[in-house]
């Protein structure tokens, strides 16, 4: 034995750096665990990624335009409800935002039952995660909304058009880059707490990291899982920042 694998072999006698062993013939490293899980664990986090931030955009998205709208100055400031429909909403969407995800979770086990049959499993991790986030992106999509410049909403309302179609081909259109933006941020908060949900027990990487990572003390499995969390994170702000310049018209 080397002395290279001979000082490798102490300082990892018992395998605590999960599948790297070493022998008279050198140190290798062969985690079937990784090979049988890894693929099934992140295809869950993509799923569940997905669904909460496509659920999490519509609702935040149509959130962030009535809040806009209902806001003094707003498309629908002289409605005689504005005031309180912009009050209770905004209550809401700051509530949301200062549950911690974990208590989140947990108050919401019985909806999760209802809406998707189990609380177990991906699935279950898509209402908490779309909840949580929907509040958030509402206040990103608020102040993508406000930058816009109000001589083009004025000149809109001038022309005629209606007030969804202000919102829409307007609002949405011209802060349509900067939308995208913060819809990608909202995805990669997710991602996040999508693994923290793993530890709860709703499948994914996070799962993957807890049972093996962590309370077999496999390192090999935790460091593999946060590059796999590293690169899906790179991914989409790769995804969301060509995206936002294809559509910037500016």
């Amino acid at each position: 034995m080397s002395v290279l694998t001979s000082v490798f072999a102490n300082v990892n006698p018992t395998g605590v750096l999960g599948a790297i062993k070493c022998d008279a013939s050198g140190c290798f490293w062969n985690n079937s665990l990784l090979t049988g899980k890894l693929a099934a664990a992140t295809w869950e986090t993509i799923l569940m990624t997905f669904w909460s931030t496509l659920l999490a955009g519509i609702f935040g998205l149509l959130l962030g335009l009535v809040l806009v709208a209902c806001a003094p100055g707003g498309l629908l400031r002289n409605s005689p409800i504005s005031k309180a429909v912009y009050s209770v909403l905004g209550f809401i969407v700051n509530f949301g935002r200062s549950v911690p995800y974990v208590i989140l979770f947990f108050a919401l086990i019985e909806l999760t039952r209802l809406l998707v049959g189990t609380a177990l499993g991906w699935k279950a991790a898509v209402p908490s995660l779309a909840i949580s986030a929907a509040p958030f992106f509402a206040r990103l999509v608020e102040a993508n909304l406000l930058g816009i410049d109000a001589g083009k909403v004025e000149a809109a309302k001038m022309s005629g058009a209606s007030t969804l179609q202000i919102m829409f081909g307007v609002q949405v259109r011209e802060a349509l880059p900067q939308l995208i933006l913060s819809l990608t941020n909202t995805c990669i908060a997710i991602i996040a707490y999508g693994t923290m949900a793993g530890v709860l027990g709703t499948g994914g990487i996070g799962a993957l990291a807890m049972n093996y990572g962590y309370t077999r003390q496999m390192t090999d499995v935790t460091i593999v899982t946060v590059v796999v969390i590293y690169v899906l994170i790179q991914i989409v702000q790769m995804m969301g920042n060509m995206l936002s310049r294809l559509v910037d018209h500016r």
